[in-house]
């Protein structure tokens, strides 16, 4: 039996929407799915998700919808074409990363329509998000959160309450990516360094394990780095959106990040290098 009398419509199913998709439908909920490229939508099928071809269609009788797509523009556009299949005071669960203006922008949208609106980025990539172990960040208001709450618990490990204001998460969302890039552009600079001064880079791994230095997203891309294991789980072209997303936020409030703004060059030099479909691993090529 689900979990839920009325179904969740789930509007974008790439790495990670897929992921909730599939991890909502296994936890016993009935899911609808849209996606802008219908065969990936299509695909979840065999595992009990039922494909739409429009949005208004996938959220027509919805209680829930949840939104994973690449921006803000594609999350509005989405939801702006689903709105003739929307009621009043479905809950709305935004889990891409947009930034602040979008998120903003969002928020007014679904205060215009009805809908109760959090604001709930996630942390994790393809492996975390299809174990059902990713970690949310949500922000909106308390009178539905034990809703929401259920939701982020079929998909996630564990759920960070930032604030009762929508746009709080997404903020915070931020800072932690800019963290991300930073380790992934210290890990691959690093390994170029020790190779470039006549040293094997295996031995960056070896001196670092079990110090102080050492954390587990460290051997993860450092592995995969050595390797030339590029597989994407987080690709260089939205590196390049999310580092630009920091960069511009900062600029709105006369921060200047160096690191920030060198990281998100160093993913533009592998974009035109043509890594952009492959995983930010993908800095140690540039």
């Amino acid at each position: 039996m689900s979990n839920s009398a009325l179904p969740i419509a789930v509007l974008g199913t790439g790495i990670i929407g897929a992921a909730v998709a599939r991890n909502l439908a296994r936890k016993g909920y009935l899911v609808h799915a849209w996606n802008r490229s219908a065969a990936k939508a299509h695909a979840l099928a065999a595992n009990g998700v039922t494909p739409f071809d429009h949005p208004a269609d996938a959220v027509r009788g919805a209680a829930i919808v949840v939104t994973a797509l690449k921006d803000g523009p594609a999350v509005t556009d989405a939801v702006a074409s689903a709105l003739p299949g929307l009621s009043k005071d479905v809950v709305w669960l935004q889990l891409s990363t947009v930034g602040i203006k979008a998120i903003d922008q969002l928020a007014s949208l679904a205060a215009k329509h009805g809908l109760v609106f959090y604001d709930a980025p996630v942390q994790g990539t393809r492996q975390p998000a299809e174990q059902g172990k990713l970690v949310i960040l949500a922000s909106g208001p308390k009178d539905k959160q034990e809703t929401a709450q259920a939701v982020f618990d079929a998909i996630g490990q564990r759920t960070l309450w930032v604030s009762d204001t929508a746009g709080t998460s997404s903020r915070l969302k931020l800072a932690l990516n800019a963290y991300v890039f930073a380790l992934t552009h210290g890990t691959a600079e690093t390994l170029t360094i020790a190779r470039a001064l006549g040293v094997n880079p295996e031995l960056v791994i070896e001196a670092v394990t079990g110090s102080p230095l050492d954390n587990g997203y460290f051997q993860g891309k450092g592995a995969a780095m050595l390797k030339g294991d590029f597989s994407t789980s987080f690709s260089v072209d939205n590196g390049v959106k999310d580092a630009l997303l920091v960069v511009d936020a900062l600029n709105e409030v006369g921060l200047h990040a160096e690191l920030a703004e060198a990281g998100l060059a160093r993913f533009k030099r592998a974009a035109q290098a043509g890594h952009g479909d492959k995983d930010i691993a993908a800095s140690f090529l540039v």
